[in-house]
């Protein structure tokens, strides 16, 4: 018994019975094609079909079958950039753009469909009408129908299904028959949504151009700075050696004129430069150095107050200069017009070892370089800068010369200076002093050497006119009296601050005598004050009877000049090299040692001991001068290494007296005299009750 392929049956459908009649309609052919393709592929498909494997086709195992392979589908646009930069105004920086946006789109198609319940519908549908010729062919249809003979059951019967469909409610036909003007609902409610991208975040920027800007960087230190000096001294000398040069066309003249005005220019322009460099240099130190600038105004030390007696000093500020170093302070002077600024001598003291010397004007706005700076070819032992014209400098010199500097002028040589012609000293100059200017209303200034000369300097015109005002002799008891047998070394001299022409000069052997500037002949008075070479002997600013004198010997003695002994001796340990009067009180004073110590006084307090003795430099350097302020509580301090200290003193050391409740405190001069007074009473009373 054989099967039957499923292939007859559909080709049975196929056959159609040999009696019958097809009454279908039309649209029923379609159908039968339909179901004949079916058939056709049913039979393609139920035959066992070969799988076909390409020879390329790579070869895995169960494990590689079986294994998943995870993938994750983001909405992130793959080919969007992530790396945008956008200039910010605000920040003036570029910053980098965080919101991208992530949207791709793959296929737009703009349509003309509408909605029919749509406003946009509706308002087409009321501007062409309503729908007339519809219903006009829906009239002739149905007349058409009713005159049509009704078909036998008989036909009809192949049709019925047909029919069947056609009637129903829901088929295609009937939709098509019931369609007619739809009225509308104005109560429709309608509900609907839809789901959209959120934009991203954007930020609207407006970018305008900017202002012009130019950047302009220059380094300006000390050796720029002296290039360009230099380079314009060289332009200088050309253009004086072309000038110098015989021309007889007028063009060389035209081109003279011109040379002149280039050099003037550019002397202006070298002046306004060296203003404009200076007045840099001082910001950039006052910003280097703000903390030492604060500490110079405010600050107080508190500790002051535990203290009953003692006071400290604060270092600041610390000066020197590069060529200066292996040279010592010789001389320090204060400068009283611009009290932030005073003049360092710089020389040698070793006389076995003399070489060049430096005067240097150093200000406290500016303590990394000197404002002037003077080379000479000799040691520098002393300078003094004049009251009322401050631009005057009086200097003297190792080789016995002196000589005055000009501020005002643009030249490395001194304006005034002494030669053998004119009477110079032998021997070193150790001391000058200016003084008032004489009934023709010249400068002058004394001086006081080794060779045991006094002299007068007097600045007339272009040279330097002398004067011996006394010779310091040595007076040796002889068979027949007193008579003069040398002369002594001057080392050092003061002049008396109310008496015009009274003053003290030191000597090397110890001694100090009192002269006056109309008697040259002998000494007023000789006080017998050190057993070595008197380094320095000063009045004080206030009594008129005080003064004070300082040795090597190791001792500071306090002296009346109406007495020929001193009234306080102190015994400092160490060689002194310098003692200073305070300008602030008329019993205070300081003396510097050859140990690196700084002794200060005040006899008010203290009348035995120093209210302050500090170290302020290394052991192995040695302090040579000290000089108060004028007006600053503050002091600076010269040693042989080339360096200028300045220290600042604590309030203990410019202690007020302590007054009642309710007194004012007294000011002025005669304060000042009258505890210096009471001071010295206090040393005259046993003597009186003695006698």
């Amino acid at each position: 018994m054989t099967k039957v392929p499923n292939n007859n049956a559909a080709a049975y459908a196929k056959k159609k019975a040999p009696g019958t009649k097809s009454t279908k309609a039309p649209s029923k052919k379609k159908d039968d094609e339909e179901a004949v393709e079916i058939a056709d592929g049913w039979d393609e498909w139920t035959n066992g079909k070969a799988l076909i494997k390409p020879p390329d086709q790579v070869v895995l195992t169960e494990a590689e079958l079986k294994e998943e392979v995870t993938r994750i589908l983001t909405a992130n646009n793959p080919h969007a950039p992530e790396n945008i930069v956008r200039y910010s105004f605000k920040e003036r920086s570029f910053k980098p753009i965080s919101a991208v946006d992530q949207m791709a789109v793959h296929f737009v198609l703009e349509g003309s469909l509408v909605y029919q319940d749509s406003d946009d519908s509706r308002s087409l549908k009321d501007k062409k009408g309503p729908p007339e010729e519809n219903t006009a062919d829906d009239t002739k249809a149905e007349s058409d129908e009713e005159t049509k003979p009704q078909a036998s059951p008989a036909e009809d019967g192949g049709d019925v299904e047909d029919a069947c469909k056609e009637d129903r409610p829901d088929s295609a036909a009937s939709k098509a028959d019931e369609k007619g003007p739809k009225l509308t609902n104005k109560f429709n409610f309608s509900e609907r949504a839809s789901q959209t991208l959120n934009n991203p975040l954007r930020e609207k920027s407006c970018q305008t151009e900017p202002p012009p800007r130019s950047i302009f960087s220059a380094m300006a230190n000390q050796w720029e700075i002296y290039d360009a000096y230099h380079k314009e001294l060289q332009k200088q000398e050309k253009n004086k050696e072309k000038q110098k040069a015989p021309c007889s066309k007028k063009d060389d003249d035209k081109s003279k004129k011109k040379d002149m005005w280039l050099e003037t220019l550019s002397d202006d322009v070298i002046t306004n430069l060296s203003k404009a460099t200076k007045i840099i240099e001082r910001m950039v130190n006052q910003n280097t150095f703000d903390d030492i600038a604060q500490d110079f105004k405010y600050f107080e030390d508190e500790s002051d107050k535990f203290r009953d007696e003692e006071g400290t000093l604060l270092p600041l500020w610390k000066f020197q200069h590069d060529k200066a170093k292996k040279l010592s302070v010789t001389a320090l002077c204060w400068n009283s017009k611009y009290q932030d600024m005073f003049a360092v001598g710089m020389g040698s003291y070793d006389f076995s070892n003399q070489g060049h010397g430096m005067v240097a004007f150093y200000t406290l706005k500016n303590p990394s370089y000197p404002e002037y700076i003077y080379a000479t070819n000799s040691s520098v032992l002393c300078l003094d800068i004049h009251e009322q014209h401050s631009f005057l400098v009086a200097v003297g010199f190792y080789d016995g010369c002196v000589a005055v500097y000009n501020l005002k002028e643009t030249g490395a040589e001194p304006v005034y200076k002494s030669t053998a012609k004119t009477g110079k000293h032998t021997d070193p100059v150790w001391q000058v002093c200016w003084q008032n200017d004489d009934m023709d209303n010249n400068h002058n200034f004394y001086s006081v050497s080794s060779d045991g000369r006094v002299v007068s300097w007097t600045l007339v015109k272009n040279e330097l006119v002398y004067t011996d005002i006394i010779r310091l002799s040595v007076v040796s008891d002889g068979p027949e009296g007193a008579q003069p047998h040398s002369f002594t070394c001057g080392t050092s001299f003061d002049f008396h601050k109310q008496i015009d022409y009274l003053f003290l000069v030191g000597t090397e052997e110890g001694k100090i005598h009192k002269c006056s500037k109309t008697y040259s002949s002998q000494f007023l008075e000789t006080y017998d004050a050190h057993s070595m070479a008197v380094d320095a002997v000063k009045w004080n600013h206030y009594h008129p009877n005080v003064f004070i004198s300082c040795s090597s010997d190791m001792t500071v003695r306090l002296w009346d000049h109406t007495i020929n002994t001193p009234l306080f001796t102190f015994d400092l340990n160490a060689a002194v090299g310098d003692v200073a009067w305070s300008p602030y009180s008329s019993t205070v004073f300081a003396a510097v040692t050859t140990n690196g110590r700084v002794h200060v006084f005040d006899l008010s307090i203290n009348k035995y001991e120093a209210v302050c003795q500090q170290v302020v430099v290394a052991k192995k350097n040695k302090l040579t001068h000290i000089r108060f302020n004028p007006i600053h509580p503050i002091i600076i301090l010269g040693d042989d290494r080339g360096y200028v200290t300045s220290l600042k003193l604590s309030p203990n050391l410019r202690k007020q007296p302590k007054l009642k409740k309710g007194q004012e405190l007294p000011k002025g001069p005669e304060v000042e005299v009258a505890k210096m007074e009471k001071l010295l009473s206090l040393l005259r009373e046993p003597e009186q009750s003695s006698i």
